[in-house]
């Protein structure tokens, strides 16, 4: 019995110099952040489709549309602003109601473009800026409208480099519109609707 209780008292005394050496570190639980490919300042470049129309009640009331290639260009400031701009040229003419004239469309515009983050990978913006539309027509008549623009819009990061985007820009709405070297009271509204891809640099 007493070999017995001086064995446990040894194996009890050594197993406490074996905790008192060892050294036990807690380790601490790693965390990771996910990180937003889109939050980057960085200069951009894209290219789009755009369908353009503009809506006139004078002299007549007059509906024009036209198939376009958007140009885009921008700076990102931060994850919630940049300034961009934009170039619009008409493809396979116009379609103009309720006569068929026939002519060129192109447009330009200059914005600000705040942006909320919705994930790490979509934003939702707005456009808010000036815009100049010209219409040539062949019969050498032509007509332009200028003034405040805005749209809205989402873009979605397929990469860190790569986003799409889709948008409605309204390029004006106005009273008198420019037309022929004149102007003429007119209610006019004028807008797009884009998708494309940007490339962030």
């Amino acid at each position: 019995m007493r070999k017995t209780t001086l064995s446990m008292v040894s194996f009890m005394a050594l197993s406490g110099l074996i905790m008192a050496g060892g050294d036990i570190v807690p380790v601490e639980p790693i965390i990771e952040t996910p990180v937003s490919i889109l939050d980057e300042s960085s200069l951009y470049t894209g290219l789009g489709y755009g369908y353009f129309k503009q809506s006139s009640d004078a002299p007549v009331s007059i509906d024009i549309e036209s198939d376009s290639i958007m140009l885009q260009a921008g700076y990102q400031y931060n994850r919630y602003v940049a300034f961009e701009g934009r170039y619009w040229i008409g493809v396979g003419g116009i379609d103009q109601t309720p006569n068929n004239a026939s002519g060129d469309f192109d447009a330009w515009g200059l914005y600000v473009k705040p942006m909320y983050p919705v994930t790490n990978t979509l934003d939702l913006y707005a456009l808010l800026g000036y815009a100049d539309s010209t219409i040539d027509y062949d019969s050498a008549l032509d007509w332009e409208t200028d003034g405040f623009s805005w749209g809205l819009g989402a873009q979605y990061a397929i990469t860190d480099r790569i986003l799409l985007f889709a948008d409605y820009v309204s390029m004006a709405s106005q009273d008198t519109i420019d037309y022929n070297g004149g102007s003429v009271n007119a209610d006019t509204d004028l807008y797009t609707i884009n998708i494309g891809v940007t490339y962030k640099f």
